[in-house]
């Protein structure tokens, strides 16, 4: 009777264990993710998440220094499987390294989550001199479009992959002094689009997140300044700022399987800013 019992009982302890062998498999293992601009601020925290979920991580950043601090500290809290590159975005070579040593390393690439962006310049768009323009555009829309071109080959070579784009709420509602910057995320808002719409049928999703007023050193002139930061806080409805972490848990689920069927679609994460184009 009692072996009866336990036969009976076999398939629910085969189930209750193989659910419980999943659970403990990372949702990204195997997964190889370059993550531009990423040895600190939104791009360092994405960097960890990834890995955290058992991704192989592609660190890197315009100064060397950079990124040996960011891997050390990454390798101290126990990643093994972390590579860092020195690489300006904006420059070709640097681009085309970055992806040549991925793929030397990890043997080819699944994830690109583009980071990459600079604002030299405050003020109105109106105000913005050619060179500031010209430079925003370069880095912060022309070479995520251009490193998109360069994973693509090896996302087809793995049947699949994901993009992601950090874009930002300037992009839905200019920032005050942001002006060129902001013009410059509603751009990527549309190449996520377009991306996404043309890479469908090779099951390569693109997505794009806007983040909010993120507390970075990157957007220290919206909080280093006592009165620009009350003044930035009164546009959020939660009454303060994100941390970086909160934007990589999205960054996380949307390269993940579990946002599987989703793709050409932008995400807010601003706390309640307001978000129409």
């Amino acid at each position: 009777m009692l072996r009866n019992i336990i036969s009976k009982a076999s398939p629910f302890t085969t189930f209750a264990s193989r659910s419980m062998s999943q659970a403990a498999e990372k949702k990204l293992s195997g997964k190889v993710a370059i993550i531009t601009a990423s040895t600190e601020g939104i791009g360092f925290a994405i960097a960890r998440r990834l890995a955290q979920d058992g991704a192989k991580v592609v660190v890197s950043s315009r100064r060397g220094g950079n990124v040996t601090r960011a891997v050390k500290e990454l390798e101290d809290e126990g990643f093994t499987d972390i590579l860092g590159l020195q690489c300006n975005v904006a420059k070709e070579k640097d681009r085309v390294n970055l992806i040549e040593q991925t793929v030397a390393k990890f043997g080819g690439i699944d994830i690109l989550v583009s980071n990459a962006a600079v604002n030299p310049a405050m003020g109105g768009v109106l105000d913005c001199p050619e060179p500031v323009w010209d430079k925003i555009f370069d880095v912060n829309v022309k070479s995520a479009m251009l490193i998109s071109q360069l994973v693509l080959p090896h996302m087809r070579a793995r049947k699949g992959g994901a993009i992601v784009y950090v874009a930002s709420i300037g992009g839905y509602h200019p920032i005050d002094n942001l002006g060129a910057y902001s013009v410059s995320k509603t751009t990527l808002l549309g190449l996520c689009k377009a991306v996404a719409q043309q890479l469908a049928p090779d099951n390569i999703r693109a997505n794009a997140i806007a983040p909010g007023i993120v507390k970075t050193r990157f957007s220290l002139p919206l909080h280093g300044n006592e009165e620009v930061y009350k003044k930035m806080l009164a546009t959020i409805p939660m009454g303060r700022m994100a941390e970086p972490r909160e934007m990589a848990g999205l960054v996380s689920f949307l390269v993940s399987d579990d946002a599987s069927y989703i793709t050409g679609e932008n995400f807010i994460a601003a706390g309640g800013m307001p978000s129409r184009l």
